[in-house]
C-alpha cells in the first residue's frame, strides 16, 4: 500500500498538525514503509498458535475492591466561592 502526499496533507489537516511541504514526501515514504511492514506481519500464518497473554507465566495481582476514600463534599464545598446543589459554580468562559 502506498500513501500519497495528498493523503498526508489530509491526515495532517484532520489532526491539526503543521507539516512543512518539504517534509511531506519523506513522511509519505515512512508511512508507506510502516504499512508495508504491517502487510508483511499480517501475511504470517498464525494458524494453531496459542494466544500469548503474558510471557512470564504469571497472573496479574489485583488489589481488593474496597472503598479507600470518603465523601468530603461538604468540606470541599466550604472552600468554594460559589456553589449550588452540591456543584461548583464557575463563571462562563465561552461566548
Amino acid at each position: 500500500m502506498s500513501i500519497s502526499a495528498d493523503q498526508v496533507q489530509h491526515v495532517a489537516r484532520l489532526a491539526r498538525l503543521a507539516v512543512d511541504d518539504a517534509q511531506i514526501p519523506g513522511i509519505a515514504d515512512k508511512l508507506t514503509d510502516v504499512l508495508n511492514l504491517l502487510d508483511q506481519i499480517q501475511s504470517v500464518d498464525t494458524q494453531g498458535v496459542e494466544a500469548l497473554t503474558n510471557p512470564l507465566d504469571r497472573t496479574q495481582i489485583l488489589r481488593a475492591d474496597a472503598v479507600t476514600a470518603s465523601n468530603d463534599r461538604d468540606n470541599l464545598m466550604s472552600n468554594a466561592p460559589a456553589h449550588k446543589d452540591g456543584l461548583f459554580l464557575v463563571p462562563k468562559v465561552i461566548d
